[in-house]
């Protein structure tokens, strides 16, 4: 007899996510589960079913075999892999752990106190100028780490002593508790999942096998790094339970911030003060960049605003060896402490430009226009609300 669709059988679709997927059999678990259904053959059937469906489907490759071969692809009887990796203690406590507490992690985990752990991974920040950040460098770090306790050897024990196999879990780890129709494991209360109970602890580490000692590392800086990019130092993380790996430190970059320039990607952003002469007849000016000093032409007749580019003068990526951009946007610096005969230049100069009308202020004038519109028709709208008025008078 031919089997029915798995994602039939959970009621969802072919793209359902991990979360719904979770949902979906957790939903048919608490409806079909036998301790519910008792002396009925039809639901037992049904709950094996989903079982069966939710175990190949919550397991990426075996998915990915059932959507390409359909049953041939995880029925170890066709070649297809195996299709009940972990039991079903495993898809049980994986579904049901958030109601009745159970841990697939930690030393309270599925299997008992004596089960390795793989330790967590650590963050660490790290501010860097934008010039590490642009050319890399190699900088030493400390952090806090946890290393085996040699006092104790790493057992938590006084020295002589060993730690006794704990008497309510029988050195297991877990507690069998029955909870309405199900019967759940949990982690043991009086070893607190270690499976092991420490009578007499290291005066070193208080009983917990590992010390806190702070550890240098080198973390090479490559060039082009970004704020929010992260480094990965492999198995400098939590150290590992019962011999378990270590996990991994993840260095999180982020900048700080520039006297001069402001990163966008690749670009570099910067503004550049010209005085009025050289904005008004054009010249040159000197601006920074990360490669040496340049000389910046500025044409005749530029406003304040005006932006240029310097192509390839921006910063390589980490990712890509493509240089970016430096974008100069310049800002005419009105003078200031002017002197006598300064002002009288300026006066004579503000008479000159006055007599040429629109030809030297386009826009200014044009602006002036738009101004003078405005304020006709507000005084239109005006005019019209005090007619109104004066009729319902």
């Amino acid at each position: 007899m031919s089997k029915q669709d798995y994602y039939e059988t959970l009621g969802v679709q072919k793209n359902v996510s991990e979360k719904d997927l979770k949902r979906a059999f957790k939903r048919l678990a608490m409806k079909l589960h036998p301790d519910r259904n008792p002396d009925d053959a039809a639901a037992e059937g049904k709950f094996k079913e989903a079982k069966e469906a939710y175990e190949v489907l919550s397991n990426p490759q075996k998915r990915a075999a059932y959507d390409q071969f359909g049953h041939a692809g995880v029925d170890p009887s066709m070649g297809g892999g195996a299709q009940a990796g972990g039991g079903f203690g495993d898809i049980f406590e994986d579904v049901f752990g958030d109601i009745f507490g159970g841990s697939r992690g930690g030393g309270g985990g599925a299997g008992g106190g004596n089960r390795a752990y793989r330790g967590s991974d650590l963050q660490y920040n790290l501010e860097l100028s934008l010039e590490e950040a642009v050319f890399g460098k190699k900088v030493d770090i400390r952090i806090p780490s946890k290393a085996r306790c040699e006092p104790c050897g790493g057992t938590g024990a006084k020295k002589g002593t060993n730690p006794d196999s704990c008497s309510t879990c029988k050195g297991v780890g877990q507690v069998r508790i029955q909870q309405g129709f199900f019967a759940v494991q949990q982690t043991c209360p009086h070893c607190n999942g270690s499976g092991k109970i420490i009578k007499d602890p290291c005066d070193s580490c208080q009983g917990h096998g590992v010390v806190e000692k702070q550890k240098t590392l080198e973390v090479n800086i490559p060039m082009g790094v970004d704020t929010g990019d992260r480094i990965r130092l492999s198995g400098e993380g939590e150290t590992g339970l019962n011999g378990g790996p270590s996990g991994d430190l993840y260095v999180q970059i982020s900048l700080k911030p520039h006297d001069l320039f402001v990163r966008e990607d690749t670009n570099l952003h910067c503004e550049v003060p010209i005085r009025i002469t050289t904005a008004a007849l054009g010249g040159e000016v000197s601006v920074p960049t990360l490669a040496g000093e340049v000389t910046l032409k500025i044409p005749p007749e530029t406003q304040t605003g005006r932006t240029f580019r310097l192509r390839g003068k921006g910063v390589q990526s980490v990712r890509n060896a493509v240089a970016g951009d430096l974008l100069c946007r310049v800002m005419v610096e009105t003078p200031v402490n002017l002197t006598t005969l300064q002002k009288t230049l300026f006066e004579e100069l503000e008479a000159c430009l006055k007599n040429g009308g629109e030809r030297h202020s386009p826009q200014q004038h044009g602006w002036g226009n738009k101004a003078k519109s405005f304020f006709e028709d507000i005084k239109g709208w005006f005019d019209v609300d005090k007619d109104a008025k004066n009729k319902t008078k």
